[in-house]
């Protein structure tokens, strides 16, 4: 576990150094400048409105223990174990079998689940799901989370701006010039998206086994992976730019992970991930 929080410690600090880099090349100390600036606006969105954004973006809708008794009453069992508040529950109408959590502390968190993995999945399946999410809360992921994508996204922007909109940059002033321009519109945003793959898929394998531990059952997460990862490529979402952002909260990628996809998703593989769980099924019998 301290390993974990050491690599990703490490891996965000390898995200804002490329975000400085960017704007150092898009115009030395100008740009150095506008680049912190920019920072901490895009963080403070991310930190304050992180959960409005992903459940606009499934057209979520909140609801109550009258509404959905089962998904309350579980969450409620598992937030008293864990000894942490209740927090929001929401349902999406997508037919895709999926679920994230999203919030900045548990007592700001919500949990979305999609109608189709309600109807997918049966009780104790849903139960180890849940788990998995509200471990996401409680380990501050979904902090993590926010602040690696948004900082992802603004070495992409950067990066675009540097060859385009070469500010304050001319023959007399700092700055790696149009060659580092260039170099950086074409490796920024393939390594600010590497390395927010590496974050986002440690934090899966680390919710994976503290949710097991949360709900006392491995092999229900490992069975519902199976379900959910089938219903997945079955009805991928649309690749919406607006989906591209929750896609890394949610529990199995949404898109159809093929090819290079596959290679770039934020998730790891669902094999390695049911592998993991199963050995940790063994170890406790």
């Amino acid at each position: 576990m301290r390993f974990n929080g050491v690599r990703t410690a490490v891996l965000i600090g390898a995200l804002s150094a490329l975000m400085l880099a960017a704007g150092w090349t898009l115009g030395g100390g100008a740009g150095l400048a506008i680049a912190v600036v920019l920072a901490f606006g895009t963080n403070g969105v991310a930190y304050f409105f992180s959960d409005r954004i992903a459940l606009r973006s499934m057209r979520a809708h909140p609801v109550g223990e009258v509404e959905a008794p089962m998904l309350y009453r579980l969450v409620r069992e598992l937030a008293t174990s864990a000894r942490q508040p209740m927090p929001r529950l929401y349902i999406s109408e997508t037919m895709q079998p999926n679920a994230f959590a999203t919030g900045r502390n548990p007592r700001n968190a919500a949990v979305c689940c999609t109608r189709g993995i309600l109807r997918t999945l049966d009780e104790r399946e849903l139960r180890a799901v849940l788990g998995h999410e509200l471990s996401h809360v409680y380990n501050r992921d979904i902090l993590i989370s926010s602040v690696a994508a948004a900082i992802a996204t603004l070495v992409t922007y950067l990066s675009y701006l540097a060859i385009f909109l070469p500010v304050g940059r001319d023959d007399d002033e700092d700055g790696p010039g149009l060659l580092g321009a260039l170099m950086l519109l074409v490796l920024g945003p393939v390594a600010a998206a590497v390395v927010q793959m590496a974050i986002s898929r440690t934090r899966e394998f680390q919710a994976d086994a503290a949710g097991a531990r949360l709900t006392g059952d491995p092999l229900a997460l490992a069975s519902a992976l199976r379900k959910i990862e089938a219903g997945t490529r079955a009805l991928p979402l649309p690749q919406d730019p607006e989906l591209a952002t929750t896609s890394s909260l949610m529990i199995s990628n949404p898109f159809r992970g093929v090819g290079i996809g596959r290679l770039f998703s934020t998730h790891p593989p669902v094999e390695e991930r049911i592998a993991r769980l199963e050995r940790m099924a063994g170890r406790r019998r």
